[in-house]
């Protein structure tokens, strides 16, 4: 064997006996566990996407939209997951240290409900002002469209954190709230047995139906040092909502997570997520959130066209 050949060949074997590449490692804060849109990245873990694109996840999973904003702003968390627009808009506005990596959902699979026997009707008809509306945790998702259905619809109740969707439903049915939010499948048992009652959707609401109420967010100086890293996750992410939606193990994965049954599982997501919600390119109607963000003073006046391009990095 000639010389040079023989050294290709002693290169060769000595790059495949060493260690393997270390994957680039994202941490990720995700609010309320259980959800089908709070799955994909756990699920997309087991299916092995993640790795292909040589990506290690380690996740772990908050109250909700505000918990999870802190968790990034603090570098705690290097992505948030699910954070709510309007509490993004108004923590950037202050200078915290977070970007829009994506959309997360246009529109909500929440909805609002009561125990049976609750005065309150359906579209909130028969709230009292001393009677109390949950919500998750401050700047949530679900904070926001509290507010929203006060606004549209009239009425004033006093607004109550109260974490988690399984803790929400806790307090409402012991009557410790009056009423409460719930995502699929959280709840839908109880609605068929009769133990409590739906009075709204949160997509009755234009300003939620055709909003991207929800965002993925970074921290702002790791994604400025790992930028490649975040493309990848951003393009691996894209790969397991695909993937969710046309490989019917995906289904058997979510029914293992939620702990529900397969059937369950395919109503969650054919029913209430369809697949247009979780659009990762676009913020849609950000002037109408911007205007939301002034109206529950999470900002004082529109964001500029230079604090947007700053804020929103989108994949391209």
């Amino acid at each position: 064997m000639r010389p040079a050949r023989f050294l290709a060949t002693c290169l060769m074997v000595a790059l495949g006996a060493g260690p393997a590449i270390a994957a680039d490692t994202l941490k990720l804060a995700i609010g309320q566990r259980g959800l089908w849109d709070s799955a994909i990245a756990e699920i997309g873990t087991q299916a092995g996407i993640f790795a292909r694109h040589g990506l290690e996840l380690q996740m772990f999973y908050t109250s909700g939209g505000g918990e999870t904003q802190q968790a990034v702003i603090s570098g705690s968390a290097d992505i948030g997951v699910s954070p709510g627009t309007l509490g993004v808009l108004g923590a950037f506005h202050k200078g915290a240290p977070i970007r829009i990596i994506a959309g997360e959902a246009t529109g909500t699979a929440e909805y609002y409900f009561v125990r049976a026997d609750s005065p309150v009707q359906k579209d909130f008809k028969g709230v009292k002002p001393e009677m109390t509306l949950a919500y998750s945790t401050n700047g949530s998702g679900t904070h926001i469209t509290a507010l929203r259905f006060m606004k549209d619809y009239g009425f004033q109740a006093k607004l109550v954190a109260t974490g988690n969707v399984p803790a929400t439903f806790t307090q409402v049915m012991s009557g410790q709230v009056d009423i409460g939010f719930s995502t699929p499948p959280f709840g839908l048992d109880a609605l068929a047995e009769g133990k409590s009652r739906l009075i709204a959707l949160a997509n009755d609401l234009p300003s939620v139906r055709h909003q991207t109420v929800r965002v993925t967010i970074a921290n702002a100086t790791d994604l400025a040092r790992r930028r490649a890293v975040y493309d990848r996750f951003i393009k691996a992410y894209r790969e397991a909502i695909d993937w969710m939606y046309s490989d019917p193990r995906a289904i058997e994965a979510f029914a293992r997570y939620a702990a529900i049954t397969p059937a369950m599982a395919q109503r969650v997501r054919d029913q209430f997520y369809p697949k247009t919600m979780l659009q990762l390119d676009r913020v849609e109607g950000l002037a109408e959130l911007m205007q939301d963000a002034i109206a529950f003073k999470y900002i004082p006046a529109m964001l500029s066209r230079e604090q947007l391009d700053e804020l929103l990095q989108l994949p391209k």
